[in-house]
């Protein structure tokens, strides 16, 4: 199996938890904000990163299994995990946060 596999399925493993957050609790634009806002932080961390652990030798990669595509030293695979976490953890909290109270104002009942 190849790293671009093994990445491409957790990745696609972990977009059905963004589509049911989505779909169920209709985030802000501020929610969508600060979601790409912290897929693109995490993309650049991982690029700068990867390439001074790779560059200080702290571990390697089988060549033959990666696609060949590199941003600085690290391999366009590994910035499919950091891609699946923007994807799982922002869904999990909006899908577990409590929903807004709707208070009617001409009953006083909440629903």
């Amino acid at each position: 199996m190849t790293y671009l596999t093994l990445a491409g399925l957790f990745v696609l493993a972990s977009v059905p938890f963004l589509v049911v957050a989505v779909v169920v609790r209709r985030p802000s634009r501020r929610w969508w904000a600060a979601t790409g806002l912290t897929c693109l932080t995490l993309v650049v961390l991982t690029a700068v990163f990867d390439t001074v652990m790779i560059a200080a030798d702290l571990f390697r990669f089988d060549e033959s299994k990666l696609v060949g595509l590199r941003i600085g030293l690290a391999p366009i695979e590994d910035f499919a995990w950091p891609i699946a976490a923007v994807a799982v953890v922002p869904a999990m909290v909006l899908l577990l946060t409590p929903g807004r109270r709707v208070v009617r104002p001409a009953t006083g009942e909440e629903s």
